[in-house]
C-alpha cells in the first residue's frame, strides 16, 4: 500500500518493534519439512525447490465442485507506467467518484485551494479501497456503492505541506484545520449510483448517501465490548468510539451490509507507553508507538500518553447497514483485533457465515470466522446480529499440503490466564499474541482472502516479505527475500467452510518468469504484458474466475504500473494471467467489485501521482494530475467504472 501506508506499516521498524518481525519463535515449515529432508541440504538453491516440489505437488489439488469458466476473451493491454489509466481494447473506463465530489445536494464543489474538515464531510473521501455494490431490489443496473477512504496523502492534498511524519519537527507544517480535513477524508461512503443509457451516474439527492468519518459514533460489539480494556475518559462504558481509520478492505453480507476493515490503525497514535506498563507489550505487537499523522498532536485521545487504552478500540471489523442513513456503525469484536486486510465471506452449506481475514503485515496469519447462528434469508433484521458471536480461527499450513484451523478460544489449549489471557475479551484484543501462542503459520502479508462460491475454493493474496531470510523458507512462503508475493490456494475439508481442515497449494510465485533468480511460476502461455508482482485484492466473477489487483508495481520494481489482471485457475491453463486495466504512474489499484450480471466492473484508483522511486511528488509538482489533468488540480484518487462497449458481460 504505497509509501505512505508503508510509513505507517513501519516508520523505523526496527525501533517500533513491531512491523514486520513477529517475535515468536514458531516453527516455520521449514523446521518441519527439515524433519523429511536434511536441513544442510534443504536450503541449497535447487535442493530447497525440489524438496518443496516433492511435497506440495503442483497439481496436488483434485478439483472441488464446478470448473471454472474457460479462458477470457479480451485483448490484454501493454504493461508499462505512464500518467493515465488503460483498459482493455473494447471497454469503457468511466470516472465515476473523484475525491472531493459532492455527494449530497448541498455539498459544495471541490476546490483544493479552500478546503474544509465540513466541505469535506459532505464530499466523497481521499484514497478509495475497497468498493462494494449492493443492488437496490436485486437490480445490476441501480443500487448503493459502498466504498472505503483508507488514509490521506498530506503532500498530494495540501498546497506548501510537502511529506511530513514524526521526524519533520513533529509534522510542523500540520495544523488542527488540516487535520480536521484528513479526518473528514477518512472512512468510508454510501452513495446511491444508477446506470441510464450505459453510463453510470450519482444520485447525489439519495436518502442513502452518507458519509462516515474518523468522527463517526460507532458501538463496540461482541466478546470485548465493555471490557476494562476498551474503557476511556469519554467512554466509561467501553462500548462506543468515534470513528474508523485506515479502512482498507472489506467485504459484502448476503444480508445486504458493509464489512469494512481497520487496518495500520498503528500510526494514528502518539507517544510510546513505558516499559511495564499493562499494555506495552500489546502495543509493540502491533507496532503502535510512531505516528504516522499528526492527530495526536491536537485530539488527546490519539496520545497514548493521555488515553493508554484509545489504541484497543481500533483494528477492528465494522458492520454498517447502508439502508439505514441512521445505523450506528458497529465494531464487531469477535472477529479479532489486527490490521485487517478484508472481510470477504461465503455462506457455509450448513448455512452459517465464515468470513477469511488477512493480517496484512509480514510474518503475520490468516484467519477465517464462522458463525455461531445461520444465515436466515427470510428474516433480514435477525442477520445483524450473527457477527458478534462465534468462533475465530487462526491458520497452520503443514508441510505435506494440508492445513488446520486453531481455535483462537479462551480456556482451550494455551489461551488461559496463566498465558495472560483473562477472558475472551483479552484473546481479541490481543489477536496477534494469541495467533503466536498457538504456533500459527508466520506468512508474507496476508492481504485479501476470497472464497470461490463457484469452484468451492479459497484464495489468500500474499503481497510480499522481504525480510524472509533463507532459513525461514517454508511450503507456503517459499522464496527468502520475497520481492513480488505469491498466492496460495485452499480447499476446505469435504466442501465445508466450517471444516476444521483443509488442503492447500500455491498457485502462482509471483514476478518477472523471464528472470530465472525471481523464480516465477505463472503458466507458459503467459505473456510479457501477463505476469504481476504484489497480489493485493482479488475478486470472483459470477463464472468462478478470479481477478487479482496489485500493489507495488513500478517502474523500478518490475518495469510496470499497478493493475488488475485476469488468473486462469482451472485445467491446462491454470497458472496464466491477462492484463485488462492498467493504473496511472504512483497509483495502486484497489477494488474490483463486479456487478451481479458481471456487466459492470468497479475499481478504485488509490493515491495517483504519488512519489516513486527518483520521483519525488508534492501537491505543487505531482507525478500526474489524473484524472482532471488541470493546472493548479491536484491528482483525485477516483473510483472508476469498467463497461463492454455495446453492452454484455466482462471478459
Amino acid at each position: 500500500m504505497s509509501d505512505t501506508a508503508e510509513r505507517m506499516r513501519a516508520a523505523d521498524l526496527e525501533d517500533s518493534g513491531d512491523a514486520g518481525i513477529n517475535p515468536t519463535e514458531n516453527p516455520t515449515m521449514g523446521d518441519m519439512i527439515a524433519a523429511r529432508f536434511n536441513r544442510r541440504d534443504l536450503f541449497r538453491g535447487a535442493m530447497a525447490v525440489t524438496a518443496i516440489s516433492a511435497t506440495i505437488g503442483t497439481k496436488a489439488l483434485a478439483a472441488n465442485g464446478k470448473p471454472a469458466a474457460a479462458s477470457f476473451d479480451f485483448k490484454e493491454i501493454e504493461a508499462g507506467v505512464d500518467g493515465t489509466h488503460h483498459v482493455a481494447e473494447g471497454y469503457d473506463a468511466q470516472v465515476l467518484l473523484r475525491w472531493g465530489d459532492p455527494i449530497f445536494p448541498d455539498a459544495p464543489e471541490f476546490d483544493p485551494l479552500h478546503q474544509s474538515a465540513e466541505k469535506q464531510a459532505r464530499q466523497f473521501g481521499y484514497n478509495s479501497d475497497f468498493v462494494g455494490y449492493i443492488p437496490i431490489e436485486g437490480s445490476s443496473e441501480h443500487g448503493l456503492l459502498v466504498v472505503n477512504h483508507e488514509y490521506t496523502n498530506e503532500e498530494l492534498m495540501f498546497p506548501g505541506v510537502g511529506v511530513q511524519d514524526a521526524k519533520d519537527a513533529a509534522f510542523a507544517k500540520m495544523t488542527d484545520e488540516l487535520v480536521a480535513i484528513e479526518m473528514a477524508a477518512h472512512g468510508g461512503a454510501v452513495v446511491e449510483i444508477r446506470r441510464e443509457g450505459g453510463r453510470w451516474s450519482v444520485v447525489r439527492d439519495s436518502r442513502y448517501n452518507r458519509r462516515i468519518t474518523a468522527e463517526t459514533q460507532m458501538e463496540i460489539t461482541g466478546p470485548a465490548a465493555g471490557h476494562d480494556r476498551m474503557k476511556t475518559s469519554a467512554d466509561g462504558s467501553g462500548q462506543r468510539v468515534a470513528g474508523m481509520v485506515n479502512n482498507c478492505a472489506g467485504g459484502v453480507t448476503p444480508w445486504g451490509t458493509w464489512l469494512t476493515c481497520e487496518e495500520n490503525f498503528n500510526g494514528y497514535f502518539w507517544s510510546k507507553l513505558p516499559d511495564g506498563h499493562a499494555e506495552a507489550a500489546n502495543y509493540k505487537r502491533y507496532g503502535i508507538g510512531r505516528p504516522a499523522y499528526a492527530w495526536g498532536k491536537f485530539h488527546d485521545r490519539f496520545d497514548l500518553s493521555k488515553e493508554p487504552n484509545e489504541a484497543n478500540r481500533f483494528g477492528w471489523v465494522v458492520e454498517i447497514d447502508p439502508f439505514d442513513p441512521n445505523f450506528v456503525p458497529r465494531k464487531r469484536t469477535a472477529l479479532g483485533r489486527t490490521k485487517h486486510e478484508g472481510a470477504a465471506g461465503i455462506t457455509n452449506r450448513d448455512g452459517r457465515y465464515v468470513i477469511y481475514l488477512g493480517d496484512d503485515e509480514r510474518f503475520d496469519y490468516v484467519y477465517k470466522f464462522v458463525t455461531a447462528g445461520r444465515v436466515d434469508p427470510q428474516n433480514r433484521a435477525a442477520n445483524l446480529g450473527l457477527l458478534d458471536e462465534g468462533t475465530l480461527y487462526v491458520a497452520k499450513y503443514n508441510p505435506d499440503g494440508t492445513g488446520t484451523w486453531l481455535p483462537l478460544v479462551h480456556g482451550q489449549g494455551p489461551l488461559t490466564e496463566r498465558n495472560g489471557f483473562g477472558s475472551q475479551a483479552d484473546v481479541l484484543i490481543e489477536t496477534r499474541r494469541a495467533g503466536d501462542v498457538l504456533g500459527a503459520t508466520k506468512m508474507d502479508r496476508p492481504e485479501d482472502v476470497e472464497a470461490n462460491p463457484v469452484t468451492n475454493r479459497v484464495y489468500v493474496m500474499l503481497t510480499n516479505n522481504t525480510r524472509r531470510n533463507a532459513e525461514q523458507v517454508d511450503a507456503a512462503n517459499p522464496r527468502a527475500k520475497n520481492a513480488f508475493g505469491h498466492i496460495v490456494e485452499m480447499v476446505p475439508e469435504g466442501g465445508d467452510h466450517a471444516a476444521t481442515s483443509f488442503r492447500w497449494e500455491v498457485l502462482v510465485r509471483c514476478g518477472d518468469p523471464s528472470i530465472k533468480d525471481v523464480g516465477a511460476t505463472f503458466s507458459s502461455e503467459t505473456t510479457k504484458n501477463g505476469w504481476f508482482g504484489m497480489p493485493d485484492n482479488c475478486a470472483i466473477d459470477s463464472k468462478g474466475r478470479l481477478w487479482i489487483a496489485t500493489d507495488g508495481n513500478s517502474q523500478k520494481a518490475t518495469g510496470r504500473a499497478d493493475g488488475l489482471w485476469a488468473m486462469e485457475t482451472e485445467g491446462e491453463l491454470r497458472g496464466t494471467s491477462r492484463h485488462f486495466f492498467r493504473v496511472p504512474v504512483g497509483a495502486e489499484m484497489c477494488g474490483p467489485f463486479f456487478t451481479p450480471n458481471d456487466e459492470t466492473l468497479f475499481l478504485a484508483v488509490q493515491h495517483p501521482g504519488e512519489a516513486e522511486e527518483g520521483q519525488p511528488a508534492t501537491f505543487e509538482n505531482p507525478n500526474t494530475r489524473w484524472p482532471d489533468f488541470q493546472d493548479g488540480m491536484p491528482p483525485r484518487p477516483s473510483v472508476v467504472v469498467v463497461t463492454r462497449k455495446g453492452g454484455g458481460r466482462i471478459a
